[in-house]
């Protein structure tokens, strides 16, 4: 492992996680599809026009885990996915963004629910939701894992979000620190040793 001196010190367990995930999942269940303007919703159309688009890779298991739970719902959306840099290989966010796959279903209009692993500047969300917006979506609705408002370079806020954190870089549960820490079952700080 080719990094600074460091440790990862847990934060958010992996129980806690889960339930945040079952929480997360009954908030979203409950505006994700309210019926139409004076019509009964209709499920099959409802299910075929919600799709959920995760931002790879961070999101992952998040994504993973709240489709799972979801599932409990009746709930069977399209699933894709984008991949979006701005970090390289640092810990902070270089401030530009960059497609590096694109979402590939059909996204007119359709109500997207955009699920990202941590909304840190807020410059990547941003640019997601104008992006989705874009290719014709009817509603985008946000979804965040971890929120850092201390980090906050523009106006946005997810719609929903799992934890506020302190402004510390964190990896787990699919976050990573330079492709390294993606598996742990948990969100932990990682904190560099002091050089002498």
């Amino acid at each position: 492992m080719n990094l600074p001196p460091h440790k990862i010190i847990e934060t958010i367990g992996a129980k806690e996680l889960k339930n945040r995930v079952d929480e997360l999942v009954e908030e979203i269940h409950a505006r994700c599809l309210p019926p139409q303007t004076g019509e009964a919703p209709h499920e099959a159309s409802a299910e075929h026009h919600l799709v959920i688009v995760g931002v790879l890779r961070g999101s992952f298991m998040f994504l993973a885990d709240l489709v799972r739970a979801l599932n409990r719902h009746q709930l069977h959306p399209r699933i894709d996915f984008m991949t979006l840099s701005s970090y390289g290989g640092g810990t902070r966010s270089s401030g530009n963004v960059r497609i590096l796959k694109d979402v590939s279903v059909d996204l007119d209009g359709a109500d997207v629910l955009l699920v990202d692993d941590i909304l840190d500047s807020g410059r990547t969300l941003r640019f997601a939701v104008r992006h989705i917006e874009n290719k014709g979506a009817r509603r985008v609705l946000t979804c965040c894992l971890l929120d850092k408002p201390a980090r906050r370079a523009v106006d946005i806020r997810a719609d929903f979000r799992g934890f506020e954190i302190p402004d510390v870089f964190v990896v787990g549960y699919g976050l990573d620190y330079d492709s390294h820490y993606r598996e742990l079952p948990y969100i932990g700080e990682v904190v560099h040793s002091e050089t002498p």
